[in-house]
């Protein structure tokens, strides 16, 4: 084997690794998020990011799904400032990736709907989550767990509104089964 081609084949286990690396430390910032432990998520997050920023490059729309976990965590610990930074990054690689899957501006328009509903900006979060149940449905059907996801956080939104009677028909909208995967 040449010495070239040796350096072709460390190259692409080594970039082989950085991806599993990518995989692992996402799904576990996703575990930490969905057990509540949003300081513990970041780390593994930032990891995420990293890799994902070597792998793909800094503008690549594969680091969107990163900067909305970290923007997760931020929210979950009260850093609304810092989620804000990275759901601006994410929105600007977006906005600048024209064949941007809806799958990925759902899980955007969830995120910023969050943030504004944490900052008590209600109108805000439900413009925001009105596109992330239309991206969801669309992509994924009208009764699949990413669009729920959404009627779940506008149910709530609606509820921190005191409009009970909408809040109420929303949680009713959503299937027992998929309401246990939900925290009210």
């Amino acid at each position: 084997m040449s010495l070239h081609n040796s350096k072709s084949q460390n190259s692409r286990t080594t970039e082989q690794l950085k991806k599993y690396i990518i995989d692992l430390t996402y799904s576990t910032a996703q575990k930490f998020l969905w057990d509540g432990k949003h300081e513990k998520a970041m780390p593994a997050a930032l990891h995420a990011l990293h890799f994902s920023t070597e792998v793909y490059g800094s503008s690549s729309v594969q680091l969107v799904p990163a900067y909305l976990l970290l923007a997760e965590a931020c929210i979950g610990v009260g850093r609304h400032l810092q989620a804000s930074k990275y759901l601006s990054q994410a929105q600007w690689i977006v906005l600048r990736t024209p064949d941007c899957s809806a799958a990925v501006r759902h899980r955007l328009h969830r995120s910023l709907g969050l943030l504004c509903a944490a900052e008590g900006n209600f109108e805000q979060a439900l413009h925001h989550l009105a596109n992330d149940i239309y991206l969801a449905s669309s992509t994924f059907g009208l009764k699949s767990i990413e669009a729920s996801g959404g009627c779940f956080h506008m149910a709530n939104v609606f509820f921190r509104q005191n409009k009970m009677d909408i809040a109420d028909s929303l949680y009713a909208e959503l299937k027992p089964s998929k309401q246990k995967q939900f925290k009210y």
